[in-house]
C-alpha cells in the first residue's frame, strides 16, 4: 500500500507524488537496483514533492574506467537491494539507485563529485547533510556495513541475505578427502604426526596469514592494488592507515617470514659447530641488511595511493 501523505500540499502535488512512487515501485518491482541518468536523477531524487528516502550509487562500472572497486562495490550493493526488495518490510519507504559516469556525467558536475564509487542518501525533506555521504574509506563497502548506515539515516532495518556460496564447503570437503587420504596411504607409519617441525610450520603459516591482514581482507575484500587512471601508475601499498591492498598483506607476511627465517638462520648458526661469530655476521648481512633496504624510503617519497578511482 503506498504511503501518499503530503500535508497541507495541492492535490497537482499529491497526484505528482503518486506518479512518481508508483513509478518507482515499478521500476523496483523489475530490478532492486534502479539506474538513473541526469533527467531521471533530477526528477525522481532531487525535485519536490518527494516522501521517500533514495540511496544512489554513484559509479563508473565501464570497462574503459577500469575501476576494479567499483565493481566490487557494486557487488555488495546489489546484495543489499535485493535483501530489501525480497524483506517482508519492503516499502516505498526507501529506493535504491544507481548512477554511472558513463550515463549521467551532468549530475556527477552538479554535485561536484570527482570519484567513484560514492554512496549518498537524498532524504525525504531536505538536502543531504554530512552524514549521509558513506564513509567508505574508514568503514568499507560490504552490505552490512552499508546497511548499518541506512538504519542510521532512515530507520529501515534490512538484514543481509547473501546468495548460497557453495565454493568453502567444496573447498573443506576437499581438504578432508586429501588428508583421509593421505592419512590411509600412510596407515602403517604415522610417526609424521608427531613431528614437531611440520607441526611449527603449519603454526608459521597461521600466523603469517593472520598478522599480515587476510582475514580483513576476507571481511572488507579490498582489490589487489590501484591503477591510478591519469598516468598508469600502479601502487600496491595503501595510503591510509584504516585500509590495505591485497598485494600489501602479501609484501607483509613475505618481510614476517624472512625476518622468521633470519631469526631461525641466527639459531642455527649458534648451536652449531665453528666459527659462531661469522656465520651469525653473515646471517644477520644476508637477511637483515636485505631487509632494511627494502623498507627504506624510496627517494622522493611514497607514490600517492588510495583505493578510490578517480573519474576526472
Amino acid at each position: 500500500m503506498l504511503n501518499l501523505n503530503v500535508p497541507h500540499a495541492c492535490p497537482q502535488l499529491q497526484n505528482l507524488l503518486a506518479e512518481k512512487v508508483e513509478q518507482l515501485m515499478e521500476w523496483s518491482s523489475r530490478r532492486s537496483v534502479i539506474r538513473m541518468n541526469g533527467d531521471k536523477f533530477r526528477r525522481f531524487v532531487k525535485a519536490p514533492p518527494r516522501n521517500y528516502s533514495v540511496l544512489v550509487m554513484f559509479t563508473a562500472l565501464q570497462p574503459q574506467r577500469q575501476c576494479s572497486v567499483c565493481r566490487q562495490a557494486n557487488e555488495e550493493y546489489q546484495v543489499l537491494a535485493n535483501s530489501w526488495r525480497y524483506s517482508s518490510a519492503f516499502s516505498n519507504k526507501l529506493f535504491f539507485t544507481i548512477v554511472d559516469y558513463d550515463e549521467g556525467a551532468d549530475v556527477f558536475q552538479q554535485l561536484n563529485m570527482n570519484s567513484a564509487p560514492t554512496f549518498m542518501h537524498f532524504p525525504p525533506k531536505g538536502k543531504p547533510k554530512r552524514a549521509d555521504t558513506f564513509d567508505l574509506q574508514r568503514i568499507g563497502f560490504a552490505a552490512e556495513q552499508l546497511a548499518k548506515w541506512i538504519a542510521d539515516r532512515t530507520d529501515v532495518h534490512i538484514r543481509v541475505f547473501r546468495p548460497p556460496n557453495y565454493s568453502g564447503t567444496i573447498a573443506l570437503a576437499l581438504l578432508v578427502s586429501l588428508v583421509g587420504g593421505l592419512l590411509y596411504l600412510r596407515r602403517n607409519n604415522l610417526e609424521f604426526i608427531y613431528n614437531k617441525t611440520g607441526w611449527a610450520m603449519a603454526a608459521l603459516c597461521v600466523v603469517f596469514a593472520m598478522t599480515s591482514g587476510q582475514m580483513w581482507n576476507h571481511i572488507r575484500g579490498p582489490p589487489y592494488a590501484h591503477k591510478n587512471p591519469q598516468n598508469g601508475q600502479v601502487s600496491y601499498i595503501h595510503g591510509s592507515s584504516q585500509a590495505q591492498f591485497v598485494a600489501e598483506s602479501h609484501i607483509i607476511l613475505l618481510l614476517n617470514a624472512a625476518i622468521t627465517m633470519g631469526m631461525v638462520l641466527l639459531n642455527e648458526a649458534a648451536t652449531s659447530k665453528g666459527d659462531v661469530g661469522k656465520r651469525r655476521s653473515n646471517v644477520k648481512i644476508l637477511f637483515f641488511a636485505t631487509l632494511t633496504s627494502i623498507m627504506s624510503p624510496k627517494e622522493g617519497g611514497n607514490p600517492p595511493v588510495g583505493i578510490i578511482q578517480n573519474i576526472s
